[in-house]
């Protein structure tokens, strides 16, 4: 009986240990961004979206972000996006969902101040947009998940409207951070 009882708690401890470990994450994508047919309802925002897909440390993936943009450029930008010819939109609220080639779901929340686009409006004009997403759990090997994701793309105009405003995008770039409590039952063979 004893000897059960201790191969018990060495598997419920070495589970504990595979889902509290930190894991880096490492992935690129490529994709597009417009407006967003779905409304925020956020004072002086649009709504925007991404759609990319891409592949790396957790494997083949899409994601769908969903995010208010102020319409109006910040008065203090970060030090980053300061040069004469920038402005700066912050990004005030949103949320985005991976979904994973095994079918799980990593659910993302905007951090509270949680970044925004850089727009360098020398030719050719191109964004710059980083956003810090908080994991939130998901579905499948990710319902557990927490941790905290840089999102960081480079927006590229490709469709003006009849006013010449940019309104689609292509956008490619690069997800980092670590993720903990994810199962490893799955996707281990899924490319890195």
């Amino acid at each position: 009986m004893k000897h059960i009882a201790s191969m018990t708690l060495m598997l419920t401890l070495g589970v504990a240990a595979v889902y509290a470990q930190e894991k880096p994450v490492k992935m690129t994508f490529s994709g597009n961004g417009a407006a967003s047919p779905i409304n925020l309802n956020q004072p002086n925002t649009n709504t925007a979206e991404e759609n990319v897909a891409g592949n790396g440390t957790l494997g083949r993936f899409t994601f769908r972000n969903v995010t208010a943009i102020a319409t109006s450029p910040s008065p203090q930008p970060p030090s980053t996006c300061s040069g004469p010819n920038q402005v700066y939109f912050p990004r005030v609220a949103g949320a985005g969902i991976f979904r994973f080639q095994d079918g799980s779901l990593l659910e993302v929340n905007l951090t509270q101040g949680g970044g925004g686009d850089c727009i360098d409006l020398v030719p050719p004009v191109e964004g710059h947009c980083t956003l810090t997403l908080q994991i939130m759990g998901g579905t499948g090997r990710f319902k557990q998940a927490s941790g905290v994701l840089t999102y960081t793309e480079t927006a590229v105009p490709v469709l003006a409207d009849a006013s010449d405003n940019p309104i689609f995008f292509t956008e490619t770039g690069a997800i980092t951070g670590t993720v903990s409590g994810v199962s490893e039952e799955q996707g281990q063979d899924e490319g890195q």
